[in-house]
Formats: C-alpha cells, sequence, structure tokens
C-alpha cells in the first residue's frame, strides 16, 4: 500500500518521493492519519476504507475551493485514490502549532464569507464528520436549510430511534427567526470548531478538515460556542470585516441544533438531551 502511495505522490508532483519515515497522528476519530517523510519533502496522509474515497475526493475540492479565494491557509491536497481496501488522501503537512493570533482568524474568517458566491449548497454532496452532508444548490436559503440540514438530521435522528418533540413545529416555523434579516451565499468551511483551527509555522491561521458549502455566513458558528477555543478576540477580527447583525444570537441556535442533531446521530444519546432543549429553546424564542 504505502509504495503505491508513494508512486502516486511522485506521479502528481514530478518529484520522486520515497517513503524514508512514517509517524502516526493522533486526533481524528475517523480516519486513520500519518505523516510520511521523504529526503526533501513530508506529506500528510489519511486512510480509511475504500468506500470513503469520495469523501476523500470531496474534502479535497473543499480545500481547494476555500484555497481558490486566497483568503486563509489550508492545506493543499495533492492526491487520493485506492489501494487493495483502503482510499487514501493525501496532502500538504504543515508543521501546526497553538497560540495564533484568533483576531487574524476571525478577519481571515471574516474574508473568506465576503467572496461572493452565487448559490447556496455545492456542485456535490459531503460530509459532516461520518454523516452524509446533502448539498443540492439552490436559491432559498431557508428552505435549504429546512430540508438538507435539520430536516434531513430529524429524519436520521428518527431511523437512529429517536424523534424529537416539536421538530415539525420548529421546521415550520424557521421562517420567524428570519424575520428583518437578509441572508446571502457565502463560502463555509462547515464544520469549524477548535480542533480543526490551528496555526502555522509563521503564526498565520490554518484551517482544515472542512465540510465545505455555501450557505449564509451565520451557519459557519454552530460548532464555536459547543467546545470552546474561540476567544473574544476571534469575534472581534470576525466583526472587523463582517459585523454581526441583529437576532444572530437567536439564530445561531438554529445551526448549534444542526450540529448537536448530528452529533447525536454520530454519537449516540448522549447528546439527545441538549438538542430536545435547543428545539424547546427555540420554539419559545419564535
Amino acid at each position: 500500500m504505502w509504495d503505491a502511495i508513494a508512486t502516486h505522490i511522485s506521479e502528481t508532483t514530478g518529484e520522486p518521493f520515497e517513503i524514508l519515515q512514517k509517524q502516526t497522528v493522533g486526533g481524528g476519530c475517523i480516519n486513520d492519519a500519518y505523516r510520511l517523510e521523504g529526503r526533501n519533502q513530508n506529506y500528510f496522509v489519511k486512510l480509511n476504507h475504500a468506500g470513503a474515497i469520495d469523501m476523500f475526493e470531496a474534502e479535497a475540492d473543499g480545500l481547494r475551493e476555500i484555497a481558490g479565494t486566497k483568503t486563509i491557509r489550508v492545506p493543499s491536497p495533492i492526491c487520493s485514490g485506492t489501494t487493495g481496501a483502503q482510499a487514501y488522501f493525501v496532502m500538504e503537512f504543515i508543521n501546526l502549532g497553538g497560540g495564533g493570533s484568533q483576531f487574524q482568524l476571525g478577519e481571515r474568517l471574516a474574508r473568506l464569507h465576503a467572496v461572493p458566491q452565487s448559490r447556496y449548497g455545492w456542485h456535490r454532496d459531503n460530509t459532516i464528520g461520518a454523516t452524509p452532508q446533502p448539498n443540492l444548490a439552490g436559491d432559498d436559503w431557508l428552505e435549504f436549510l429546512r430540508e438538507h440540514r435539520l430536516g434531513f438530521q430529524f429524519r436520521l435522528a428518527k431511523q437512529n430511534g429517536m424523534a424529537f418533540n416539536g421538530s415539525e413545529d420548529l421546521l415550520r416555523q424557521l421562517d420567524d427567526f428570519f424575520d428583518g434579516y437578509q441572508t446571502k451565499p457565502s463560502l463555509l468551511h462547515g464544520d469549524l470548531w477548535s480542533g480543526n483551527v490551528a496555526s502555522d509555522e509563521n503564526g498565520g491561521p490554518v484551517i482544515f478538515d472542512p465540510a465545505t458549502y455555501c450557505g449564509d455566513r451565520e451557519a459557519e458558528f454552530g460548532l464555536t460556542e459547543m467546545f470552546g477555543g474561540f476567544r473574544t478576540d476571534f469575534w472581534s477580527g470576525y466583526e472587523s470585516v463582517l459585523p454581526l447583525e441583529e437576532g444572530y444570537g437567536t439564530r445561531k441556535l438554529i445551526y448549534r441544533l444542526y450540529h448537536t442533531l448530528n452529533h447525536f446521530n454520530l454519537f449516540g444519546s448522549g447528546y439527545a438531551g441538549s438538542a430536545q432543549s435547543l428545539v424547546n429553546q427555540l420554539l419559545r424564542l419564535a
């Protein structure tokens, strides 16, 4: 397997690459990850079963699209494929660290969101964690949010044995949360939590492991308050470019609900109470 991956790297880059050493890299719960060391270059590789190749290819597309905006650094995709029972995804290895400027992270993320986009959704489906994420393109954010985000997760939860009280009422009343607020499509990282953010060797912000699509920019922040890691400076940097608008404090609960439902569908009943509480809170606020 490793010989096949090294050969693919060589063919893609046009530079001979021989694996001198490989090291496991921790931190993920879906894929196995490795650092490959060669004479003059290192690479980061994700491995999964062969059926995960579409997930890897969608991730590569997302990284390319974010990189194309020239707003914030992401790892450059190198190549992906299958060998035997394994799918692999090779990308640039970045020496990641902590302690970078949260203000700069917020500022650059806002510049990503400010790049004009034409429609909601994306040119392909992808995954949020290991959950399918449908991205059928359209012009109506509320329809997209109702059908392909919250509705999709509620239906999946029902298949997993959990029907959330009030879910249908909430889907019917979504419009109430957007009175006076004009949505616009923005390119999103889509899975923005502290584990998918770091700084590079120069202290500049790096984002990775995207679940990319075009949605209203506020949807980017559904995870930022679930697990912490985004300080006041982050929000100051973001709002120096794109100030948040009235009503965000309520709308953010909708986006937190999407990710909480996804965590229920991925990890089970430990997230059921939080999801139901968010549904109840939103219905009281509608």
